[in-house]
């Protein structure tokens, strides 16, 4: 019997031209890049991002600007199945460090996702002036043997069809007191391929909700989310830490911390959602 084939994150990000349409992409977001029956939110995340980079990049070739989403301030409109995208750009601001570009996701005939990019050169390899970083103190480099990956007997294994493609290995978290601010710690790389700053975006939307400390495990759809590139992530394991500064009944903030293998913050997000109903 033949082995499944991996899923490779780089094809989920392949973006098509479409004829006599400019700034407009086609795109398939399958069954692998999903949570349950619903397409990821990370994952739409790092596509806006990359149709942003594209347009801006095209359209700004004489100017020899260097363009990398380092802000996406994304809307979640519905949540799409899998299948075909199209991506449609919006060029809104090229200036001499930055630019802002829209992207607007359509599944079908449905908008899913209206994104505002911001274009710019993020931070290098310079050491910075201050950073408080919470996740180097609390990961190892590597994860521990006994954090077993997403996979067949893994509780996570049942939706989180990423799985397919990434190795992902948290920390599950029980539940807290009321008083406490539930930590989830996760590593995560591609199984194959590289870690590039797109799949560095999506990892700022990898954690369990985190209301599923408080034990409400249900569907939590994001409303809006927003996601910084501090950095070029090197090769090696992502170390994630997400928390959250409030739970309340209807409505939660969640907060991703993601630094790469050299331990530099490459991507921070915060999202705002809706608490699962049980």
């Amino acid at each position: 019997m033949n082995s499944p084939v991996t899923p490779l994150f780089s094809d989920a990000m392949i973006l098509r031209p479409v004829d006599g349409r400019p700034g407009e992409f086609d795109g398939n977001l399958n069954e692998h890049w999903t949570i349950g029956p619903k397409v990821h939110g990370g994952v739409m995340v790092a596509l806006c991002a990359k149709a942003a980079r594209a347009v801006y990049s095209e359209q700004s070739a004489e100017h020899d600007v260097i363009a990398q989403p380092v802000a996406v301030s994304a809307n979640f409109l519905s949540a799409p199945d899998p299948g075909p995208v199209r991506l449609v750009t919006t060029l809104r601001k090229r200036g001499r460090r930055i630019g802002l570009v829209d992207v607007e996701l359509i599944a079908g005939e449905r908008a899913c996702v209206h994104a505002v990019v911001t274009l710019g050169d993020p931070e290098h390899n310079a050491e910075p002036l201050l950073s408080a970083n919470p996740v180097t103190a609390l990961m190892s480099l590597e994860p521990p043997a006994d954090v077993l990956p997403i996979g067949p007997g893994h509780p996570g294994a049942e939706i989180n069809n990423l799985a397919r493609g990434c190795d992902i290995r948290p920390v599950l978290v029980e539940s807290v007191a009321s008083d406490e601010a539930p930590v989830f710690m996760i590593w995560v790389r591609p199984k194959q391929g590289r870690v590039d700053e797109l799949f560095a975006l999506m990892c700022g939307d990898i954690s369990l909700p985190v209301p599923y400390a408080v034990g409400r495990r249900g569907w939590a759809p994001t409303v809006q989310l927003t996601a910084y590139l501090r950095g070029l992530p090197a090769a090696g394991w992502l170390r994630v830490v997400c928390t959250t500064t409030q739970i309340g009944s209807h409505w939660f903030d969640e907060d991703h911390t993601v630094v790469d293998s050299t331990g530099r913050i490459v991507v921070q997000s915060r999202q705002l959602a809706l608490v699962p109903d049980r």
